[in-house]
């Protein structure tokens, strides 16, 4: 399928000429073919000459309707720009036509309808011009020239009449690659029939040069309609762009979760839908109440929904814009306020989140004027803030090297470490899994995270090894697994500090060798408190040792050698069982300072049992 938008001036005949294509009715409102007006969007659709179906957006051409116009047009990739023979081109044509430049539609064909009223010849010679100079014209989105490649467009027209004529013009072009772009134009009389062969030939040939969608392109659906079936529940339609529904498919909108209970394209029920194509889509437990046009059905975890946006402005320079546009993209037209950066660049507040990727087009409308100021290409969805002094206009120099496509290298110079799930939802390629860095501030982090191990061991002889939080803390790491990334030898993580495993300071471990030698000659003669404050070795000495191995600490200001527990039960197997503390203490030629707590620690861990009466035995553990 492919689907086409119509767009041009109020009262040219756009609804008439998808009505005679069609044979189907595009006026869904009574009010509409009252008054003869289109006032919101109609579909139809056809059978072409080759076998393919088109699907046409038809939308109002009236000034007061543009939003509705803008969200007929915004998710299609092709358009038929109708204008009357009798009446030739209008400023709603221009407005049109800027519309759909700023929105990225490429390919378009010029239809003169009404050819039976007057001479299409005149109204094809200006509309030509028109599209000739539009290029250049405000409110392209085709014109500002940041990579100073040119775009060749070839304007062809091909009258019903037999009446041939060719114009070409040379527009400098944002997209960044050279494109030859042929315009055909027909001459068509909706009343008589004249041209309406010529202009499905015309449109098969516009079908067969769209690009082929991106199928495996994660989904976006705009909804242009919501409403409610009895006993199916809530409906929403829209153009699919690129991607694949299916029935029982889990979205999102608003970020929450939804499901697809069915599906229906053309008016057929359908259990897969491919893009490009109108689709219907019934939602599983949704109310109607909670949708709008303007609303979004995205691919779960592939989109950032956001409110504050960096763009690159196309059309009037940014200085020039008011402080307060409508941001169209899609079916959705949201107020934005304005902030210039650059020349050419801006951020935009949006009133409210939308789901957006890097690279997106869109367009701003002020609708005090009803005029397009520009197109915008969407630079970044998360841009960073701009509170410090010079912050803004370091970020419009930033801003001026971007191009708007997504750059898995691009995107982690800028952003130094990001997950690879946030950039998946910006619309960076297959930029992997897991936390990502740059490779050079990689390298500015394994020199820090050295730096912040050497300092810290300077602040605490004792206790040298860094945590491993307060090393993540200072380096600004935003998980602790980036600390286990950046470790090279001889720092290893031990307990959840960070260290060389190179033992104690020399000054505490010549304190704590001597008070070794002590317990080597005399195992269970703690030494007193005086010796240990002789020695410098005071609870966080004691703690390091402990932690080292070189020590144990049974008690607050009582420690032994590591194996002092186990040398004290093989004494105290030689006892008779039961033993009293007094005899352990004999035993082990110590006092009741060392005896009471050693007891106490070789009970905890099950290695002795204390009796009725209060003696010790000796377990079989």
């Amino acid at each position: 399928m492919w689907v086409v938008a119509t767009a041009g001036h109020v009262d040219h005949g756009k609804s008439t000429l998808v009505r005679a294509l069609t044979g189907m009715e595009p006026d869904r409102w009574a009010e509409e073919r009252r008054r003869g007006m289109t006032i919101d969007l109609g579909f139809a659709w056809t059978r072409l000459p080759s076998g393919q179906t088109v699907a046409f957006v038809d939308v109002p051409g009236h000034e007061r309707f543009v939003p509705n116009m803008l969200a007929g047009v915004g998710p299609v990739p092709a358009a038929m720009l109708v204008v009357a023979a009798d009446e030739g081109w209008k400023p709603q044509t221009t407005e049109h036509l800027a519309a759909l430049e700023a929105l990225g539609v490429r390919h378009l064909l010029l239809v003169i309808s009404r050819a039976d009223l007057a001479d299409p010849g005149p109204a094809t010679r200006q509309a030509l011009d028109h599209l000739a100079s539009s290029g250049s014209g405000s409110g392209s989105g085709k014109a500002a020239a940041d990579s100073g490649t040119h775009e060749r467009r070839t304007v062809e027209a091909v009258a019903g009449t037999g009446a041939n004529e060719r114009g070409t013009v040379e527009a400098v072009a944002d997209s960044g690659f050279h494109e030859h772009r042929t315009v055909e134009a027909v001459a068509v009389s909706a009343v008589t029939g004249a041209g309406l062969d010529e202009l499905r030939a015309a449109l098969d040939r516009l079908g067969s040069a769209l690009p082929p969608p991106d199928l495996d392109a994660p989904v976006r659906l705009w909804i242009d309609r919501a409403f409610t079936i009895r006993g199916s529940g809530t409906v929403v339609t829209g153009t699919l762009g690129a991607g694949r529904l299916t029935t029982d498919a889990d979205l999102e909108l608003h970020s929450a979760p939804v499901r697809v209970r069915a599906l229906q394209s053309l008016g057929s029920p359908v259990s897969t839908v491919d893009a490009v194509a109108r689709v219907a889509v019934n939602l599983r437990g949704v109310e109607r109440t909670v949708i709008a046009r303007g609303d979004a059905l995205v691919s779960p975890g592939r989109f950032v929904f956001t409110d504050l946006i960096d763009v690159r402005v196309h059309g009037d320079p940014v200085a020039e814009l008011p402080a307060s546009v409508v941001f169209h993209i899609g079916s959705a037209a949201v107020a934005a306020r304005v902030r210039p950066l650059g020349p050419d660049t801006a951020r935009l507040r949006l009133a409210r989140l939308l789901p957006l990727h890097l690279g997106d087009r869109a367009l701003l409308r002020d609708p005090g004027l009803h005029r397009v100021p520009g197109g915008v290409t969407v630079l970044d969805v998360a841009p960073p803030s701009l509170t410090r002094r010079g912050a803004a206009a370091a970020r419009a120099k930033e801003l001026s090297t971007m191009d708007g496509r997504p750059s898995l290298a691009g995107e982690l110079r800028r952003r130094r470490i990001v997950d690879a799930d946030t950039l998946l939802r910006m619309g960076v390629p297959d930029p992997g899994s897991g936390w990502l860095i740059d490779p050079a501030y990689e390298s500015e982090l394994r020199a820090g995270l050295i730096s912040e191990v050497r300092a810290y061991a300077e602040q605490h002889p004792v206790e040298p090894d860094p945590p491993v939080d307060v090393v993540r803390r200072r380096l600004g790491l935003p998980d602790r697994s980036l600390v286990e990334r950046l470790l090279s030898p001889p720092l290893t993580i031990r307990e959840g500090r960070i260290g060389t495993g190179a033992g104690l300071p020399a000054k505490l471990a010549r304190a704590v060798d001597a008070v070794r030698a002590d317990l080597a000659a005399h195992p269970f003669a703690a030494p007193e408190a005086d010796r240990l404050a002789s020695l410098g070795l005071g609870a966080k000495e004691l703690g390091a040792a402990s932690k080292a191995g070189l020590l144990l600490r049974i008690a607050d200001g009582v420690v032994l050698l590591p194996d002092g527990p186990s040398t004290a039960l093989e004494r105290l197997a030689t006892l008779p069982q039961p033993f009293t503390l007094s005899e352990a203490r004999q035993s082990l030629g110590t006092t009741r300072r060392v005896a009471v707590p050693l007891l106490e620690f070789l009970h905890r861990r099950g290695a002795t049992r204390r009796t009725e009466d209060g003696r010790h035995t000796v377990t079989d553990n």
